[in-house]
């Protein structure tokens, strides 16, 4: 069993869920052809439809939408409501009572909004919905003919022992008993995460330097150092500044033969446009700074972590933002916007639920994820602020450099 991996976003094993047989199947196991970079129409469909059915399997899961037990009283199992098309709605010439369509926000017409699933498409009132950002292309639960008031939370997903999240093992790594035990008794693992590493600004070379001298005494597992890479776009110099962080490590600095180094690249660093999956910066620029840390790993954004039984997401994007300008209707009660966005992706199951003119993908490469959210910040503009991840207690800690 393997403790540690690093999943690539182009190497995330792909499935497919079978509503006939209730399951996810691998690729291969079907009829779908494999993955190409360059997508095909269908390919875009597919990726609306393949979140759609995600959710609603997931949906059909929670206690609100399963049938009551045979033999139980009503005031047992509690109120229920059935999931239905909006085909079944549009079509019922009496009244429905305690109904929820699950379908995607949309704009057909400029100014007004839709609610469309695989069946029909149904006009929303947005004057009523609960907290959250909703943007274009989010997936949301609304209750009545035409009236967005039920907005839902997703049950946390169960796959199983399949291994959705990638890596060598062929069962899920949650499953593992003995990786259970090694996270456990490992109560001093540690992962650090940093963003916006401007490798062009002295000023942050001398904070990373103090960082990385005080990790000396207990290195820690991984450092996870996020872009962008340098303060301004697209930076020609990124080779010189890849040096300028590997000679903060002298010889003595011995944890560099320990601990992992993972790079994942930012919004403005060297890439294929803006478009997402971004990959791995290029091996001409980093090629020295392998040789010179042996454990360095140049990976894609989104990419994926396993170590031991956790399965960490890293993605580096300015989502909150986008998010933000493009809501349909922007939360005026409460202005808690950590709180809304974060409820908005964990019920979406996706990390860019936007549409793709805002924020564009790679149509067969950017599967649904299953995450929770610790949001680390840029580390030069929150005055040198990161996190600290504890798999052993899963617990997240905020961490500062003052005073130095």
């Amino acid at each position: 069993e393997h403790i540690f991996n690093i999943i690539g976003a182009f190497d995330i094993p792909r499935f497919v869920y079978n509503s006939e047989r209730k399951k996810f199947l691998p690729l291969l196991m079907t009829n779908h052809p494999a993955p190409n970079l360059l997508g095909t129409a269908k390919d875009k469909a597919e990726l609306y439809r393949e979140r759609y059915t995600l959710l609603h399997q997931r949906t059909h899961r929670h206690e609100l939408f399963t049938p009551p037990v045979i033999g139980s009283y009503p005031n047992e199992s509690g109120s229920k409501f059935q999931l239905k098309t909006i085909e079944t709605l549009l079509g019922s010439t009496t009244k429905i009572g305690d109904v929820i369509v699950l379908g995607m926000i949309t704009q057909l017409k400029e100014g007004k909004f839709f609610l469309e699933d695989p069946t029909r498409t149904v006009q929303l009132d947005l004057s009523q919905f609960h907290s959250g950002l909703y943007t274009e292309a989010c997936f949301v639960l609304a209750e009545g003919f035409n009236s967005q008031n039920a907005f839902g939370w997703r049950p946390k997903a169960y796959y199983g022992s399949i291994n959705f999240f990638g890596g060598p093992s062929n069962t899920s790594v949650k499953t593992s008993t003995k990786l259970k035990q090694l996270e456990e008794e490992n109560k001093d693992a540690m992962f650090v995460f940093v963003s916006d590493v401007w490798l062009d600004r002295a000023e942050v070379l001398e904070k990373l330097h103090i960082m990385f001298s005080g990790y000396s005494p207990a290195p820690p597992s991984c450092f996870i150092l996020c872009g962008n890479f340098s303060s301004a776009p697209y930076g020609k110099n990124q080779i010189q500044a890849l040096k300028g962080i590997k000679d903060l490590f002298n010889n003595e600095c011995f944890y560099i033969h320990i601990s992992r180094f993972v790079f994942v690249p930012g919004p403005k660093d060297p890439g294929f446009g803006s478009i997402l999956p971004r990959p791995p910066l290029a091996e001409s620029i980093t090629s020295e700074f392998r040789q010179k840390i042996p454990f360095s790993v140049f990976t894609t954004n989104p990419c994926r972590i396993q170590y031991c039984t956790e399965e960490i997401i890293i993605f580096r994007e300015d989502i909150v933002n986008k998010m933000c300008r493009n809501c349909v209707r922007f939360p005026s009660s409460n202005l808690d916007i950590p709180n809304h966005f974060v409820k908005t992706i964990l019920s979406q199951g996706h990390l860019t639920p936007l549409p793709l003119y805002v924020c564009p993908v790679y149509w067969a490469r950017f599967p649904s994820s299953n995450l929770d959210i610790p949001n680390h910040g840029s580390f030069p503009r929150s005055g040198f602020s990161f996190k600290v991840f504890y798999p052993s207690s899963k617990t997240v800690e905020d961490s500062k450099l003052q005073g130095f």
